[in-house]
């Protein structure tokens, strides 16, 4: 527009932009808060930009969320995002289908609620080939010595199972299940 003899909205009518954006000059950017928002991701380290600007507002330093966020960005205060938790790799071979009754037993809990009181678990062993329900117990507190004391009646009853499957559950891990583990 300087070198040419053209005004200044005929220049912006032919670009294509809307004068009050040329004209209008930005507003500086106050050193305070920028100053303020490193203390507090100093100290907050895992605190992204819209909970860092609450903490602003709180002391007075309102502003638009897309300046925070400009800000925030120039400063170089961005917080990583963190990675979600390992799973396994590889591929998995499926479970064989069990072929006769007592070649594979589950193992698994489940819990409820005497209303709005105690919880209470359940131990349920089934038989995978016959899907026949071995035993239920019921308690309130179920340990790995008891869950032990169960599966050994319950060889008594069925006799020895070719494997046993279980999740990696606290009563499944313990001593007293590795121990009757080796034991049988």
């Amino acid at each position: 527009m300087r070198d040419h003899d053209i005004s200044q909205r005929r220049a912006c009518r032919l670009v294509g932009v809307d004068p009050k954006t040329v004209r209008r000059d930005r507003p500086p950017d106050s050193a305070d808060i920028r100053k303020e928002m490193q203390e507090i991701a100093g100290k907050r380290r895992r605190f992204g930009y819209r909970r860092i600007g609450v903490l602003l507002e709180r002391k007075g330093m309102a502003m638009n969320h897309k300046k925070l966020y400009r800000i925030y960005r120039e400063e170089g205060l961005s917080v990583t995002r963190r990675r979600g938790r390992k799973r396994a790799r590889g591929t998995r071979t499926p479970m064989p289908v069990a072929g006769r009754p007592n070649a594979r037993w589950s193992l698994d809990f489940v819990s409820d609620s005497f209303g709005a009181s105690r919880k209470f678990r359940i131990l349920a062993v089934i038989d995978d080939c016959t899907r026949e329900c071995l035993c239920l117990v019921a308690d309130t507190s179920l340990s790995g010595a008891r869950v032990a004391r169960e599966l050994s009646a319950l060889v008594r009853v069925y006799g020895k199972p070719g494997c046993i499957v279980s999740d990696n559950g606290t009563e499944f891990t313990s001593r007293a299940i590795l121990k009757w583990a080796d034991e049988n």
